[in-house]
C-alpha cells in the first residue's frame, strides 16, 4: 500500500559530507583510545584477526540502518521502522529504548573527555565533573541553534578527529617490528572470540543517525551512500591502528588502557599525551552531539505519537529545533553526573545500561528489516546477518539485558493507566 508523505517540521540541510561526519562521530567513539590496548593484551597479535572479522560483520548491520532510513526517513529513527513493521506497541518501546540510553551514555562521553584532561592538568574530582558538564552544555547549544551549525561543526570536529588519527598511525610506522607478531595466537583460538564480543561497542552507532534522516538532503540517495563511506573510513581507522598496537606493542602491564597515547609518545615524546587528550576531546564531543541530535528528535517523535509528556515536542520558535527533548536530555544528564560525582553508581556499572539498551534498539531495527526491506535481496540480507549477530551476543551483556525488559514493563504499566484514565473520563461524560 502506498503511504501518503507527511509534511515534516525538519528541513533537509544534511548534505552528504555531514552525514558521513555524523556517522563517523556517532560509531568511532572513546573506544577508540581503550580497545586496542585491551583486545591486543587478551588475545595478542591474533586480534587484529577479531577486527578484521568485525569491520566485515558490521558492514552488514550499517547498510540494514541505511536502506531503512532511505526507504523510510523519520525523525522516530528505529522506533519509526519497528512501528511500520510491527504496530505501535513495539515501536513505542525501540524509541523508548534509545531515548533512554543518551541521558546516560551523554554523561559517560563528558566525563570519558574530562578525564584525560584531568591527568594532565592534575585535576580533582570537582574540576573533571565541571569539565564534563562543559563538554555537554557545548552539544546542548550546538544543537538549540540547529543541525545546520551543529552539522557544520561535527564536519570540522570529526576531520580533526582523522588528522589526529592518522597523525598517531604514521608516526608509529617507523616503530614496526615484525618480531611483536609472534607468538600470533598466545591465548587460543577463544580469546579470538572473546576479543570480538569486546569489538562490537567500538561498531554501535550507526542507529543513532537514523534519527535524523528526515533532515538528510536527498535521503533516497545520501543515506546509503553515507553508510557506505562512513563504515569504510570507520573500518581503515580502527584496524590501522590496532595493527600497529601490536606492531609497535604499545599494550602489556599498564601500557594497555592507554595503548593510543604510549603509541603516539613513541615518536612525539610527552606532546603525545596532549595529542590523545586533544583526540579524546574531539571524539567525546562528536559522540555526544550525535546522539543527542538523534535523543530530542526521538523524544519529539514520541511526543507527536502521544506516548511521552507533551512538552517533549516543543520546538524552538526561531530554530524549529526540539527544545523539549533537549531540556529532558539536559535534566536527565545532571541527575546522572550527580550520581556519579557523588559515588551512588561507578562508572563502569553505568555503562552498561545504555549497551543493553543500544543492543535492544539494534534487534528491533534489524527485525524491522527482515520486514521492510524483503523485496531487496540485498536489504533482506543484511538485515538477517544484523539479527543473528545481535542475538548472538546479547547474552553476553549479563544482568543489565534486564535494562530493556524493565523499560518495556513501565512501559505497559504506564499505558494501562492512561486507558484507565481514559475510561474514568468517559464515565464521567
Amino acid at each position: 500500500m502506498k503511504q501518503t508523505p507527511v509534511q515534516s517540521a525538519f528541513q533537509e540541510i544534511l548534505s552528504l559530507p555531514q552525514i558521513v561526519a555524523l556517522y563517523v562521530g556517532a560509531v568511532v567513539g572513546s573506544g577508540i583510545l581503550l580497545i586496542p590496548g585491551l583486545t591486543a593484551e587478551l588475545a595478542g597479535p591474533a586480534s587484529i584477526l577479531a577486527w578484521l572479522v568485525m569491520s566485515i560483520l558490521v558492514l552488514p548491520m550499517a547498510i540494514t540502518m541505511g536502506l531503512l532510513s532511505a526507504r523510510h526517513p523519520h525523525s522516530g529513527g528505529v522506533s519509526h521502522f519497528v512501528r511500520l513493521a510491527y504496530g505501535d506497541r513495539f515501536g513505542n518501546a525501540v524509541g523508548w529504548f534509545f531515548l533512554l540510553s543518551v541521558p546516560i551514555g551523554g554523561p559517560i562521553l563528558g566525563v570519558t573527555g574530562a578525564k584525560y584532561f584531568a591527568i594532565l592538568m592534575h585535576w580533582g574530582d570537582s574540576e573533571t565533573y565541571m569539565m564534563a558538564a562543559l563538554i555537554f552544555f557545548i552539544v546542548l547549544l550546538m544543537n538549540v541553534f540547529g543541525l545546520q551549525l551543529a552539522g557544520k561543526v561535527q564536519t570540522i570536529v570529526v576531520s580533526l578527529i582523522i588528522a589526529i588519527l592518522l597523525l598517531a598511525i604514521f608516526t608509529a610506522i617507523p616503530h614496526y617490528d615484525a618480531a611483536n607478531f609472534t607468538p600470533f595466537m598466545p591465548n587460543g583460538w577463544y580469546s579470538v572470540m572473546q576479543t570480538a564480543v569486546l569489538l562490537f561497542w567500538c561498531f554501535i552507532g550507526w542507529e543513532a543517525v537514523t534519527h535524523l534522516s528526515q533532515e538528510f538532503v536527498n535521503p533516497q540517495k545520501n543515506a546509503i551512500r553515507g553508510v557506505l563511506w562512513s563504515a569504510g573510513v570507520v573500518a581503515l581507522l580502527y584496524f590501522a591502528v590496532a595493527f600497529l598496537t601490536v606492531a609497535t606493542h604499545s599494550y602489556g602491564s599498564q601500557k594497555s588502557a592507554a595503548s593510543l597515547s604510549v603509541m603516539v609518545q613513541l615518536s612525539l615524546g610527552p606532546i603525545g599525551g596532549w595529542i590523545v587528550a586533544v583526540t579524546a576531546l574531539f571524539i567525546c564531543i562528536a559522540s555526544a552531539n550525535a546522539y543527542v541530535s538523534a535523543a530530542s528528535r526521538i523524544a519529539y517523535s514520541l511526543a507527536q505519537e502521544g506516548i511521552a509528556p507533551k512538552w517533549f515536542g516543543i520546538l524552538h520558535p526561531k530554530y524549529k529545533t526540539p527544545i523539549g527533548g533537549l531540556t529532558f536530555i539536559s535534566m536527565a544528564f545532571i541527575v546522572v553526573l550527580i550520581l556519579l560525582a557523588s559515588g551512588v553508581i561507578s562508572f563502569a556499572q553505568l555503562i552498561q545500561l545504555p549497551n543493553a539498551t543500544f543492543f535492544a534498539t539494534y534487534i528491533g531495527g534489524c527485525f524491522a528489516g527482515v520486514r521492510l526491506l524483503r523485496d531487496s535481496r540485498l536489504g533482506k540480507l543484511c538485515a538477517w546477518i544484523s539479527l543473528i549477530v545481535s542475538f548472538g551476543l546479547y547474552p553476553f551483556l549479563g544482568w543489565a539485558g534486564l535494562y530493556p525488559v524493565a523499560i518495556v514493563v513501565f512501559l505497559q504499566l504506564w499505558e494501562r493507566r492512561k486507558q484507565r484514565l481514559k475510561a474514568k473520563v468517559s464515565i464521567t461524560s
